[in-house]
C-alpha cells in the first residue's frame, strides 16, 4: 500500500476525534484573529489543530470544516474590532476567510502526494503566499490576515521581520504546524523527530538572535535624539464637528457637502485650529523640534484651507519648528503638510488608502514624502497607509503616521500592526492618534512612549526619538522572501500534479 493511501487510515486511528481537533481550532481562532483579544500561543496552536482535522477527514468535509473556522476567525476580528457589517466588509471577510482556508485545502489534496521536505513546506509557503496576496491585492493591506500581528509584543521573535519581512512569521507558524502533525502521525519515526529538532533549533536561533539584536542595541545607545510632540485636537470639539457629518459615504449627498460650508461648521473648524496651533506653540516652547498632528486634526473647507495653511506656516516660522499639519476637507481630502522652521512647505501628502467601506474619501496614489532635516530624514504616512508594508518601505530615519482610530481597534492597530513597519525598515516611528492609543517606537519596535487619547479634552505626547535609522535586510531586499515562497508553492504544486500523473 503506498503512502498516499495509508495516510488517512493512520490518521483516523488517532485516539483524539477529528471533531475535537476542529473544536480546539475554533477555540484557538478566537484568540488568533489579529485583534485586541489575541494570545500569541493561540496562533501557533490554530493550524496544528486544523491540519489534524483536515488530514483525518474526507476532502469535502475537511474543506467545509476548515473554511467554517476561518470564517469564524474573520468574524471574531470584525466583532472584536467593532468593524461595521456592510456589503463591502462582508465581501472582504469572505474573501480573506477563503484565502485563509486555501493552504489547508492544498495540504489535504496536493500535500498527500508529496513526501519529505516537500510535504513539510507546502503548507507554510502556501500560508505566506496567501498573506502576501491579501497584502498586495486586497484594499485591506496587512491589517487582516497577518500572523505577525498575533505575536503582540514578542520583540525577540519579531526581529526576524527585519530580515525576511512581515510574512516570515507565517512561514514559521506554518512549519511548526506541519512538523507537529508529522510527529503526531509518526511518533516513532526518526525522520519526524529530526524535523522536530531541526525546527526547534532554528526557532531558538531566531529568537536568540532577536534577543541579541535588542541587547546589543539598548535605548541608551541612542545618543542622537530629537524631541517630537504628538498633538490631537480637543476631543469634544472634534467629535462634535464629525458627528454632524456622520453616516455619509461616497459619493456624499449634496446636503452633506452643503453642511460642511455652513457658518456653524466653519466656526467650529476655527476653534479646533486655534487649539491645535496653541498646543503647537506650547510644545515648541517645551523643547519639541518636530510637531505632528493626528489624522485630519484640523478640518477645513477647501476655500478656507489656504488661510489655515498660512497660519500653520507662521507658527512653524515663529517657533522655529517642523510642523506636520494634518488637515481634512470632509468628503474630499485627507492630507498632511510639513512646514519647516523657515515657514516653507516641504511636503504635501494625500492618504493613499482610506479604510474600505468606512471612510468617505476617495483613494489616491502619491509617493511617500521624504525630507532631510538636521534631525534625520522625515517621512509620513496617514493611518491605514501604515498597513501596507510595500508603501512603508522607504529610506527614512523617522516615520510620522498621524491616525484617527476607534477604541476597539486602536491598541492593536498601534501596538501590534503599525509598529511592525519600524522593525521592518529600521526607522523610529511616532503615531499621533485621535480617539485611541498614541505611541512612539525606536527602530527595534521598543515602546518609548504611549498615551491614551480617549478621554475628553486636549492630548499632547512628547518623546525623544532616535534620529538615525538602522539598516535592515528587508529594507534593501523588499519582499524577496515572500516571492521565494510563491515560487516554491508553484514548484510544489507542479511536483504534486506530476506525481499524481505518474501514479
Amino acid at each position: 500500500m503506498n503512502r498516499t493511501t495509508a495516510e488517512p487510515t493512520r490518521l483516523r486511528s488517532s485516539r483524539i476525534s477529528p471533531w475535537a481537533w476542529l473544536l480546539a481550532g475554533c477555540a484557538a481562532a478566537v484568540f488568533a484573529a489579529g485583534s485586541r483579544w489575541d494570545i500569541p500561543l493561540a496562533a501557533w496552536l490554530l493550524p496544528i489543530c486544523l491540519l489534524r482535522f483536515s488530514r483525518a477527514s474526507s476532502p469535502a468535509l475537511a474543506l467545509l470544516g476548515v473554511l467554517a473556522v476561518c470564517l469564524v476567525q474573520i468574524g471574531i476580528y470584525l466583532v472584536a474590532s467593532a468593524v461595521p457589517f456592510n456589503a463591502m466588509t462582508i465581501a472582504l471577510g469572505l474573501t480573506v476567510g477563503t484565502v485563509y482556508a486555501a493552504p489547508f485545502a492544498l495540504d489535504r489534496t496536493l500535500g498527500a502526494r508529496l513526501s519529505g521536505a516537500a510535504r513539510i513546506l507546502l503548507f507554510p509557503v502556501a500560508a505566506v503566499a496567501g498573506e502576501f496576496a491579501i497584502g498586495a491585492v486586497l484594499p485591506l493591506g496587512t491589517a487582516v490576515g497577518m500572523r505577525a500581528i498575533t505575536q503582540g509584543e514578542e520583540l525577540a521573535l519579531l526581529q526576524v521581520i527585519s530580515v525576511a519581512g512581515p510574512y516570515a512569521v507565517a512561514f514559521l507558524i506554518g512549519c511548526a504546524a506541519t512538523i507537529a502533525n508529522r510527529l503526531l502521525e509518526e511518533p516513532d519515526s526518526r525522520s519526524a523527530r529530526h524535523w522536530g529538532v531541526a525546527f526547534l533549533t532554528t526557532l531558538a536561533v531566531i529568537v536568540a538572535a532577536g534577543q541579541a539584536r535588542l541587547a546589543f542595541n539598548p535605548p541608551s545607545t541612542n545618543t542622537s535624539t530629537v524631541k517630537i510632540a504628538a498633538i490631537t485636537p480637543d476631543r469634544d470639539l472634534r467629535i462634535a464637528a464629525s458627528d454632524l457629518l456622520s453616516g455619509e459615504s461616497l459619493p456624499a449627498s449634496a446636503e452633506a457637502v452643503a453642511r460642511v460650508s455652513t457658518p456653524e461648521m466653519r466656526a467650529r473648524y476655527v476653534l479646533i485650529a486655534d487649539q491645535l496651533l496653541d498646543d503647537t506653540r506650547r510644545a515648541a516652547r517645551a523643547g519639541a523640534k518636530i510637531v505632528a498632528w493626528s489624522e485630519t486634526a484640523a478640518p477645513s473647507t477647501q476655500a478656507d484651507k489656504g488661510a489655515l495653511l498660512a497660519r500653520v506656516a507662521q507658527v512653524a516660522r515663529s517657533e522655529g519648528v517642523y510642523v506636520n499639519a494634518a488637515i481634512g476637507v470632509p468628503f474630499e481630502r485627507n492630507e498632511v503638510f510639513l512646514f519647516g522652521p523657515d515657514g516653507r512647505q516641504l511636503w504635501r501628502y494625500r492618504k493613499n488608502h482610506p479604510v474600505p467601506g468606512m471612510e468617505p474619501v476617495a483613494p489616491f496614489n502619491n509617493p511617500v514624502p521624504v525630507v532631510s532635516t538636521p534631525y534625520g530624514r522625515l517621512a509620513s504616512l496617514i493611518c491605514f497607509d501604515g498597513d501596507f508594508p510595500d508603501l512603508a518601505r522607504v529610506e527614512a530615519d523617522i516615520l510620522l503616521t498621524p491616525s484617527w482610530d476607534w477604541p476597539e481597534v486602536s491598541y492593536a492597530h498601534t501596538m501590534r500592526m503599525v509598529r511592525l513597519r519600524g522593525i521592518e525598515n529600521g526607522y523610529s516611528l511616532i503615531r499621533p492618534v485621535f480617539n485611541g492609543t498614541a505611541a512612539a517606537f525606536d527602530p527595534f519596535g521598543r515602546t518609548l512612549a504611549m498615551k491614551e487619547t480617549l478621554s475628553g479634552g486636549r492630548h499632547v505626547m512628547i518623546v525623544d526619538l532616535p534620529t538615525r535609522s538602522v539598516p535592515t535586510v528587508y529594507g534593501r531586499a523588499g519582499d524577496l522572501f515572500a516571492w521565494m515562497c510563491v515560487a516554491s508553492l508553484l514548484a510544489l504544486t507542479v511536483l504534486g500534479l506530476l506525481h499524481r500523473r505518474r501514479a
